[in-house]
């Protein structure tokens, strides 16, 4: 296992903490204007599914936990449940939906993911960084306002709600980061 330093640690991260393997499921890095800075981490048990939050300092080390990755195709969700295909042995594994928090909405019938395992047991799923969707509802362009760094709410296909150029039109093809959940650039 690597030691990484408490602020290295991003969404998607696994790390063995407390006796246990750790998601890092949200992280957010705080400067306080008193103090050090630290990381927020919520993080989600892989076995069990018990959620926790906790602090890493800058200097708190922190143990990573290097996973074996598979590319694998999504099939299919049922009852909660995300169904997985191996192309290479056609072997299918089911992962619990919530494994992948907010980044849910974003997988899509057919892509091919990374599962990540642990000897031989399936503990999560790394979607693709960038993903297309359509826009189905923003707001119509105003006048003089493509030139300044503003941007408005929009609603994707997939339901998440995000925050576009003002030159970005419903119907449009863009391109979304999924780990910071923002608009990336046109399709």
């Amino acid at each position: 296992m690597a030691k990484i330093n408490g602020n290295e640690l991003k969404p998607g991260t696994i790390i063995d903490h407390d006796g246990g393997l750790w998601a890092a499921v949200k992280v957010s890095h705080v400067k306080p204007g008193k103090g050090g800075a630290f990381a927020q981490a919520e993080l989600k048990n892989l076995r069990d599914g018990r959620k926790l939050n906790e602090r890493f300092r800058s200097e708190d080390k922190v143990d990573q936990v290097d996973l074996e990755m598979k590319d694998q195709q999504f099939l299919y969700e049922t009852d909660g449940r995300l169904v997985f295909m191996d192309a290479e042995t056609y072997e299918q594994i089911e992962l619990d939906a919530e494994l992948l928090g907010d980044r849910r909405p974003f997988l899509q019938d057919g892509m091919t993911v990374s599962v990540q395992y642990y000897g031989e047991e399936p503990l999560n799923v790394k979607i693709p960084q960038k993903v297309q969707c359509r826009v189905v509802e923003t707001e119509p362009v105003q006048n003089g306002q493509t030139a300044s760094k503003s941007y408005k709410p929009a609603v994707l296909d997939n339901g998440v709600r995000i925050m576009v150029p003002p030159f970005i039109n419903a119907d449009e093809e863009i391109i979304v980061h999924t780990e910071l959940m923002e608009y990336s650039e046109r399709a």
